[in-house]
């Protein structure tokens, strides 16, 4: 049986590893320290990629199609539009390690000339998105008579516009989000300019460019 009360490492040492050399032990335990050192580092580095930055989603719009836009005048000063608008939004999760929850509704807005004609929810509040994942909205949106403020450049636009059979419609995702392990809740919001040419029913199908949308610039603490 070896010693019992070993009062220094040396002595421990000498108790428990007596075939081993004293500068033998100062390698092994620097060794050890240094290994526990950059093991320490490398944690901390992977916790930090981690979660000490978000990275934002990616919105893109891969397909889209319009089959209807009509102009319908109800009054002098009163704009409606009939329209089918079909799009598919991709929406990617850049964090590796972090998911992100939506606090508010997740929605799509649809606009031309600057003023909205449709409303669209994409996920609801509490929803979770996966790290790494990219989620799929299919979209088919449709009316008979929705208002739309156009006035009178809004109308000439439309009119510009409805010459060519193609129509410049923007798709904004907007919503409000947290990420795992952090505290504060960001807008989040991303604008699509679409170009969609007009394609009715039983014709041929259009070629779509797919369309990567603009993020808003995120508030400071995002």
């Amino acid at each position: 049986m070896c010693c019992s009360d070993c009062g220094c490492y040396d002595s421990c040492c000498d108790c428990f590893c007596p075939c081993l050399s004293s500068e033998t032990r100062e390698t092994i335990l620097c060794c050890a320290v240094c290994f526990a050192v950059v093991a320490g580092v490398v944690l901390f580095a992977v916790l930090l990629a981690a979660y000490g930055f978000v990275r934002h989603a990616e919105v893109s719009v891969p397909e889209a199609s319009l089959t209807r836009l009509t102009l319908l005048d109800n009054t002098s000063q009163a704009t409606a539009f009939a329209y089918n608008i079909s799009l598919t939004l991709n929406i990617r999760n850049k964090n590796w390690a972090m998911a992100a929850k939506n606090t508010k509704p997740l929605d799509a807005e649809y606009n031309f000339d600057g003023q909205r004609f449709e409303r669209a929810r994409l996920a609801a509040e509490g929803e979770k998105h996966p790290p790494g994942k990219t989620r799929v909205y299919h979209l088919a949106s449709g009316a008979d008579n929705a208002y739309v403020a156009l006035g009178n450049a809004g109308v000439a636009e439309f009119r510009k516009q409805n010459a060519t059979g193609v129509f410049e419609v923007e798709v904004v995702v907007s919503g409000e989000v947290k990420y795992t392990a952090r505290y504060t809740k960001c807008k989040f919001e991303a604008k699509c300019p679409l170009k969609l040419q007009l394609a009715p029913p039983g014709t041929p199908a259009v070629v779509f460019q797919a369309v990567k949308c603009k993020l808003t610039k995120p508030e400071k603490n995002c």
